[in-house]
């Protein structure tokens, strides 16, 4: 396969060829030729302000795939990843069985043969993601698990968490922790404050994340290893990690992009789309996140991608689980939040991703492997004709998005959207 890529401006800040415009021909998924002028007769991929970057990599998403295949399974969720502009996604253990056994991780990388869109495992750290035993780790890491995590729900005892941090060293792996207080958060909807008093609704204090980090960065500082945490929805939260990072403590954090966009003001509506843990926080607490990640305390941006059925969501707000579809939206979202910093952030899911994951960052330069993500942007809509999930649940459903992904290109493939 050989097509064309004409007129491309190159976002790439590590190739020489960064913010130029390029063509690129790419021959049996090979970047053969990258160049002013090519000439070429055949397939040839173009549009106004195309833009191409290294493949993007999504840090967190769950295809509930085995185990609840009826709100997503693989091939839907590559179908969603490939639309929003992901070549890569790492996923979480919570699955039914939960990925903690060589059979379940070569699920994933069985798949990953065949498919443009590569599925990296995210192992259990503990049997049935419960929180009371360690799992096999090193066997898993030596399968190709990429990481370990509880995944949806946090590592709860303290002894579990110290003896995972200390038994990852071994290895160099990297546990990855959701910041909540189980204790603290339980029965909780959304943000506890002005709203959710207005609303009627229990709230989940930002003490949940913030108990919760604190004590994690004390184990870290105890016993050393590599931690990231994940879904940092506070500016509280953030600071406790930026004053980490400054002591020199191996940490990193990731941020979910719709808490770059959404408050608990949005929630005044009961629009269950908008249900996600942790909740959506202030308006303050959106601006210091955006700050977070212009300052450079932000290592990753993810889309959280969590998919339910309508059984799931079409309930009252109390009743509703957790979570949201949100990796066909996540450019569009971005787009906004960051504006004029966009092509500065974009190795946030990119390159940054990958350094953690100690997976191979792709080059765009002649000779390598094409793994490329094709955007621009331009405006769609998120409907029932675009939407490529089993989900309807995603808060920009039935809205115009500015930020649109035209395909990607990974494995010798090419997947162009028809959104």
């Amino acid at each position: 396969m050989e097509f064309l890529i004409r007129s491309a401006q190159i976002i790439d800040k590590s190739s020489s060829f960064h913010l130029q415009h390029k063509d690129l021909l790419i021959s049996n998924g090979i970047i053969k030729t990258i160049a002013d002028n090519i000439e070429y007769e055949g397939q040839i991929i173009e549009a106004d302000g195309l833009c191409v970057s290294i493949g993007w990599m999504d840090m967190r998403a769950h295809y509930q795939d085995p185990g609840n295949e009826h709100k997503e399974d693989l091939e839907s969720g590559a179908a969603v990843s490939a639309s929003g502009g992901f070549t890569d996604v790492l996923l979480l253990p919570n699955t039914s069985p939960v990925i903690s056994s060589k059979n379940a991780v070569s699920y994933y990388h069985k798949w990953n043969k065949s498919s443009a869109v590569q599925l990296h495992p995210m192992a259990a750290l503990t049997l049935g993601c419960e929180g009371k035993e360690l799992t096999e780790m090193i066997d898993l890491h030596t399968a190709g698990a990429q990481a370990f995590s509880d995944g949806l729900r946090p590592v709860w005892h303290s002894d579990i968490m110290l003896k995972g941090l200390q038994y990852l060293q071994k290895f160099n792996g990297l546990l990855i922790n959701k910041a909540e207080d189980e204790m603290l958060s339980s029965f909780g909807h959304m943000n506890e404050g002005k709203v959710s008093t207005l609303m009627g609704l229990k709230g989940i204090p930002v003490l949940a994340e913030t108990l919760m980090i604190q004590r994690d960065l004390n184990l870290l500082e105890y016993t050393g290893g590599r931690l990231h945490i994940s879904l940092v929805s506070s500016g509280e939260g953030l600071e406790l990690i930026r004053v980490a990072k400054k002591k020199g403590l191996n940490v990193t954090c990731d941020v979910g992009v719709n808490y770059l966009k959404f408050t608990d003001e949005d929630l005044q509506d009961y629009d269950t789309s908008l249900k996600v843990s942790p909740p959506y926080r202030t308006e303050t607490d959106r601006m210091a996140l955006l700050d977070g990640i212009l300052d450079g305390t932000v290592d990753c941006l993810v889309s959280d991608h969590i998919p339910h059925d309508e059984e799931s969501k079409k309930l009252e707000f109390d009743l509703a689980d957790f979570g949201s579809s949100n990796q066909q939206t996540f450019f569009g979202v971005v787009s906004e939040a960051l504006g004029d910093s966009l092509f500065d952030s974009i190795e946030l899911f990119t390159s940054k991703p990958r350094k953690l994951l100690q997976l191979r960052v792709p080059q765009i330069k002649e000779g390598e492997s094409a793994c490329l993500t094709l955007f621009n942007n331009d405006e769609w809509t998120m409907n029932d004709h675009t939407n490529k999930s089993k989900s309807v649940a995603s808060p920009l459903f039935g809205q115009t998005i500015k930020g649109k992904v035209l395909g990607i290109i990974n494995n010798g493939q090419l997947v162009l959207n028809d959104i």
